[in-house]
């Protein structure tokens, strides 16, 4: 008798202990392996699109980590150095720029979103009161100069020249109609400040400089560019990257109904999702 029951003990042992290593084994196999993706941001609207969409990757097994530069150049460095995984901040007509100026080989991963640009005046109310001669201050940034041509020849104020593909127009490529003199180009940052300030009649300003300062482009603009625009903002890495799993599932989420959804209600047509 007491021989079955040590041999009944000792059966119930064994299948417990089994039951342990079991479990222990498919805990093994459940547990997700968390990725750090280390992303490069402009405060507006970029870092906040993706805060957005930290949650919806953390259930990837993605830990979005998002680092916000004030600047257009520093995001760029960080990536090609391998200080990020990826940066959100510029358009292709930027990116192809700077790979030309630095030698860098970044590429993009995916489009996500449109800042229409737009042309502010504190002195006019509407394009048909521009006067001759006006004067307009642009940035520096020369990626974004045949964009500002082409905004302003879509209201008649310049034309540029036959045989001249807008994107990469230059002051050089243009009928200047209403004799605007353009200011010396300043840093897009300090834009909105010297809106403020309105030294010049016209000011063409980044939206996403525009949104920091408090302005509503829909509202504010005087000539806002339309979703038609060849200027979306891109998710950009080194190449070969575009390809890793993480990047993927990166766009994915920023393509997903839930961030399209923030992106439409949060700026309310001051910027608008890339489908």
């Amino acid at each position: 008798m007491k021989k079955s029951i040590l041999l009944v003990v000792i059966a119930a042992l064994v299948f417990v202990l089994a039951a342990c290593g079991n479990t222990s084994s498919s805990n093994k196999t459940s547990v997700q392996k968390t990725v750090t993706l280390t992303v490069g941001a402009s405060p507006v609207p970029h870092a906040e699109i993706l805060k957005k969409a930290a949650p919806l990757l953390k259930k990837k097994g993605i830990d979005l980590k998002v680092k916000v530069f004030q600047d257009y150049v520093l995001p760029n460095q960080a990536l090609a150095s391998k200080q990020l995984d990826a940066n959100y901040f510029q358009h292709i007509p930027y990116l192809d720029l700077y790979n030309k100026q630095h030698h860098t080989d970044l590429v993009s991963a995916g489009k996500i979103h449109i800042e229409p640009f737009g042309i502010y005046s504190k002195k006019y109310k509407t394009v048909r009161a521009i006067k001759d001669g006006a004067t307009i201050q642009i940035s520096n940034n020369k990626a974004e100069q045949g964009r500002i041509l082409l905004l302003l020849q879509s209201k008649g104020l310049v034309k540029i020249k036959k045989g001249v593909d807008g994107v990469s127009a230059t002051l050089k490529d243009i009928d200047n109609i209403k004799h605007l003199k353009f200011l010396t180009p300043i840093d897009p940052a300090i834009l909105p400040k010297a809106y403020e300030n309105s030294q010049a009649d016209l000011y063409a300003i980044n939206t996403n400089f525009a949104l920091q300062a408090h302005l509503n482009p829909k509202k504010d603009a005087l000539i806002l560019e339309g979703a038609e625009s060849p200027y979306a903002n891109i998710i950009a890495v080194r190449k070969g990257d575009q390809n890793k799993k993480a990047i993927k599932e990166l766009v994915q989420v920023l393509h997903s109904k839930t961030i399209q959804d923030f992106i439409l209600s949060k700026y309310k047509g001051a910027v608008l999702p890339v489908k």
